[in-house]
């Protein structure tokens, strides 16, 4: 490995400073005793109303701020579908809709069961209610944590009609974030954003206030991480040590290094840890040789594993004008069972008070200005699919493979989304808001059309998880080890959505600001 030109050191480096990077760092620099250090590869928020301002959140796709990962050709899926990943301080809370769940009880129960031991619900929802100020009612609720929850305000007419057309369709309205998990409901979402309009992300809750005035923290924006460092010498037969972390100058030409005297902490997310693991040599050996790597650690789980939330689309003109406001345009959530005996919905909808007409366009299906729609999404979709190397050059973008639609449940649980919409709508309170449905449009009606639309102009909640996933010390599929750390090496842990060992069935966002919290607290040696 080249010499680096300069060095710095650090207790901590924090690798990525997005929504559990954030969090960690910000948790681990209360001790005034300790030092952190975060790499960040994108720009900083502040001050940026692009990213401060919630109800842009669209504009960011596909921006300056989006790593705008492709997908591989999808044997069942849209080949031409993309996947946003944030590319600035925050991470994905900077850059998403900031849809707020606490993860489902059930969801972390099972997490334990699988050898995730520490991360049962009991022991989990301390840490929503730590991270939260919520204007919800409930004593669970946190009421002066960083991040403010906040339940979206009734004010769309349309939105209104749909959850009347729900409860005539057997979906009563049931409040979010309970501690209950709602099978079947629809209501109001709650969101992190604070009641100016200004999205309370990792960045915003927990770096914002202390950037500048705690002098044991160092934000270092426009830096991307090429590779992590070992030190290998030791004779005794232990275990490879991360040492720090080699990135690119601001300058785009040179190397620095920073040494990490404690840990290196890497939360790059779903695609980006597991593809700074294995340009460091730690994952599948026959792809690391195959792509000029020598192996560190063979850790056949880095990279695998990967699960989403696939969506699709069901849109109709209105009759009326749509609201022409909003806090992020996406304001409702719909929850519904495909088959009876379930503890947790298989199927979520999104209601968007706008066109979603981002694969269906180009495919020839009408559009409209004026138009609402419905997003049916697979909750725990069995699909499960891959990020590996494109090359060992650490700017190539890796290969992102879900393998969307490759399960049958899918398949059926997608369809019957579907169908489901159309039933929603055809009801008397929608009478006066839906107009003629513009995509699949009412001659789709047999299971193979609704097939073929799916998987032609499907898209994804954007949620990539799990490919980094923690399990019991034993699991050789598990990278992780319940603390987060990687197996085979000492001094590095994970900390984001990819050390899930399953996508939860919500929208995980405030989920990877829990673990966030998880991990500073297990590496201060707190139990919550």
């Amino acid at each position: 490995m080249d010499a680096p030109e300069t060095a710095d050191a650090f207790d901590y480096v924090v690798v990525g400073g997005g929504t559990a990077g954030a969090v960690v760092a910000a948790r681990l620099s209360e001790d005034p005793q300790v030092s952190v250090c975060v790499l960040e590869a994108g720009p900083s928020d502040v001050d940026d109303p692009n990213i401060l301002r919630l109800d842009r959140w669209m504009g960011l796709l596909a921006s300056g701020y989006d790593w705008d990962y492709p997908v591989e050709p999808q044997e069942n899926g849209n080949s031409f579908m993309r996947h946003a990943r944030a590319k600035v301080l925050g991470g994905c809370s900077s850059h998403n809709s900031c849809i707020a769940f606490w993860a489902p009880a059930e969801d972390l129960d099972e997490w334990a069961a699988l050898g995730c031991s520490g991360w049962t619900a009991a022991e989990c929802f301390p840490l929503f209610q730590r991270l939260e100020t919520n204007d919800a009612p409930g004593s669970h609720h946190g009421r002066n944590g960083p991040v403010t929850l906040r339940s979206v305000p009734p004010h769309d007419p349309c939105g209104a009609a749909l959850l009347e057309a729900c409860a005539a369709a057997g979906i009563p309205t049931t409040p979010f974030n309970t501690g209950q998990t709602v099978v079947r409901g629809a209501n109001w979402f709650q969101i992190n954003c604070r009641p100016d309009g200004t999205r309370s992300s990792a960045s915003v809750s927990y770096l914002h206030p202390v950037m500048g005035t705690r002098r044991n923290l160092e934000v270092r924006t426009g830096v991307q991480a090429k590779r992590l460092r070992f030190d290998t010498a030791d004779a005794t037969g232990s275990a490879p040590r991360c040492t720090g972390v080699d990135y690119l100058s601001p300058d785009l030409v040179h190397t620095l290094t920073v040494a990490a005297r404690r840990e290196v902490i890497v939360s790059c997310g779903a695609i980006d840890s597991p593809k700074l693991l294995m340009l460091s040599g730690i994952g599948p050996a026959d792809h690391l040789r195959a792509t000029g790597i020598q192996p560190l650690v063979d850790s056949r789980g880095v990279g695998q594993n990967l699960q989403d939330h696939p969506e699709g689309v069901i849109m109709w003109e209105a009759k009326r004008p749509m609201v022409t406001t909003s806090t992020q345009w996406w304001e409702i959530g719909i929850f519904s069972p495909t088959e009876p005996g379930l503890d947790r919905p298989d199927l979520m909808f999104h209601y968007g008070s706008v066109p979603f007409d981002m694969n269906t366009y180009r495919r020839g299906y009408p559009t409209s200005e004026n138009a609402f729609c419905l997003t049916p999404n697979v909750t725990r979709a069995r699909s499960t699919g891959t990020v590996r190397l494109r090359t060992r050059d650490f700017r190539d973008k890796p290969k992102v493979d879900p393998r969307y639609f490759t399960h049958e449940h899918d398949v059926r649980v997608m369809t019957h989304g579907l169908r489901l919409a159309r039933e929603i709508i055809s009801q008397a309170p929608m009478a006066d808001w839906a107009g003629t449905e513009l995509a699949p449009g009412p001659a789709a009606r047999s299971d193979a059309d609704l097939l073929e639309y799916i998987r032609t102009t499907h898209n994804t909640v954007y949620h990539p998880a799990c490919t980094v996933r923690m399990g019991a010390a034993d699991d050789p599929d598990a990278p992780l080890d319940p603390q987060l750390r990687v197996k085979g090496v000492d001094g590095l842990r994970v900390c984001d959505g990819s050390a899930m060992p399953f996508l939860t069935a919500v929208n995980p966002c405030i989920t990877t600001m829990m673990i966030g919290e998880k991990c500073a607290d297990l590496i201060r040696g707190r139990s919550g």
